[in-house]
């Protein structure tokens, strides 16, 4: 493997939190990128996570270095005047500047892009908010749960029939938003390569929501008739369902009308194929409730190996239901470097989720612990140029102030 990166050389400053636009800065460093985490004096709330309910409780921040390994941390209060010299050698020696904070407050901060790039118009800036940066809720905040999840619409649809919306899974909105980031950020380096320009990229929670969603979202567009929400028991297809093997694991089929003859005979069922109420286009989705309750009984007499067996002798698409206890133990996950080690984090914290981007013939760069508050603001402040008493200088302003270890 070679010894530089893809990323090697770049520089990138993050000014944001949380998770989405973070884990933009965590794939560039995967690859190699110096990333700098710019933080104020009370840090980056996300260094709390793991004791906000109804997060996974723990002793040790997860969320933490998930978001944010392979960085450094600087402490800067944008609210000192000083402050602004800082800001100033961070924006010129950055090849990436990431921020997510909202724009009214961006504006007091002078952090907005009209602020900064007169200092180096090559900068690559690139900007996460809630809901664009236009129309009437452009300054509204937002997380993935409200402008992902259910200003997009995907709320609406991920439940069954009859039942009220749920919380999705914590991050999920998030991290996908984060690879739309990234590909915004690697675009306009592209760019840059080619013009030697910088540039100002942006989306957002709700622009990420909609394309996740856009199948739906099309097809409202484009005047398609939608089914009800999913009811297992009455489904629009019940070759696209969820059954339950009989040692209790629920899993979703997916049949192809391809495959249907070969999973009929695999299931000892191939009466089915002849059976009126099925083998009839015409009576078919009236029957769906009728052949759903024929396969429950079918696939409730057997275990969850077995149709494992069965269904991959036939080739045909499926996947047990797992929860994350069963997912950190699919060999899946270590054979191709989804979950690696993890350097230096301590207690329970020896592995991490690798970004989902693989390049062949590159090696990442080894996960290290994302880092204590403030670590690194001494040794970042000589790299922009602050000499000793430039440094102590920023102290007494309250540029930068000194923070207690692991704060």
């Amino acid at each position: 493997m070679p010894s530089d990166n893809i990323f090697s050389g770049l520089k990138v400053v993050d000014f944001s939190t949380y998770v989405a636009a973070p884990g933009a800065a965590v794939i560039l460093s995967d690859f190699g990128a110096d990333v700098i985490k710019v933080e104020p004096p009370s840090g980056d709330p996300w260094r709390q996570g793991h004791r906000i309910p109804p997060q996974p409780a723990a002793d040790d921040p997860y969320q933490w270095h998930l978001a944010n390994r392979n960085k450094r941390s600087i402490t800067l209060n944008l609210k000192s005047p000083s402050a602004q010299q800082v800001l100033k050698q961070l924006v010129k020696w950055a090849d990436v500047l990431i921020v997510n904070t909202p724009h009214p407050a961006r504006k007091k901060l002078k952090l907005e892009y009209d602020d900064v790039v007169p200092w180096n118009p090559r900068l690559i800036y690139a900007d996460l908010t809630g809901f664009g940066e236009k129309g009437p809720d452009a300054d509204l905040p937002g997380f993935d749960i409200t402008s992902y999840w259910a200003r997009s619409g995907l709320l609406s649809m991920t439940r069954d029939a009859g039942a009220p919306p749920t919380l999705p899974v914590g991050g999920s909105g998030d991290n996908a938003t984060a690879v739309g980031i990234y590909s915004a950020i690697v675009t306009a380096l592209y760019r840059r390569e080619r013009t030697g320009k910088g540039a100002y990229v942006t989306t957002s929670l709700l622009a990420e929501g909609v394309w996740s969603a856009s199948v739906s979202i099309q097809a409202a567009l484009s005047g398609a008739k939608f089914y009800g929400l999913h009811d297992r028991m009455h489904p629009a297809n019940a070759a696209f369902n969820v059954y339950r093997s009989s040692d209790g694991t629920w899993f979703v089929l997916i049949v192809t009308a391809d495959r249907l003859g070969a999973v009929a005979n695999a299931i000892g069922r191939p009466d089915l194929l002849t059976d009126d109420r099925f083998s009839d286009p015409a009576k078919l989705i009236a029957s769906m409730p009728q052949l759903t309750a024929i396969l429950d009984d079918v696939f409730a007499a057997q275990p969850m190996a077995h149709w494992n067996e069965v269904f991959s002798g036939v080739h045909v698409t499926f996947g047990a239901v797992r929860g994350p206890l069963e997912v950190v133990d699919d060999p899946q996950l270590r054979a191709n470097d989804i979950i690696v080690p993890l350097e230096g984090a301590g207690g329970k914290l020896s592995t991490t989720i690798s970004s989902p981007i693989q390049v062949h013939g590159v090696a990442k760069v080894p996960a290290r612990r994302g880092p204590d508050l403030g670590e690194h603001t001494e040794e970042i402040l000589r790299d922009l140029g602050f000499d000793a008493k430039g440094i102590e200088d920023l102290r007494a302003s309250d540029a930068v102030p000194k923070v207690k270890e692991h704060a």
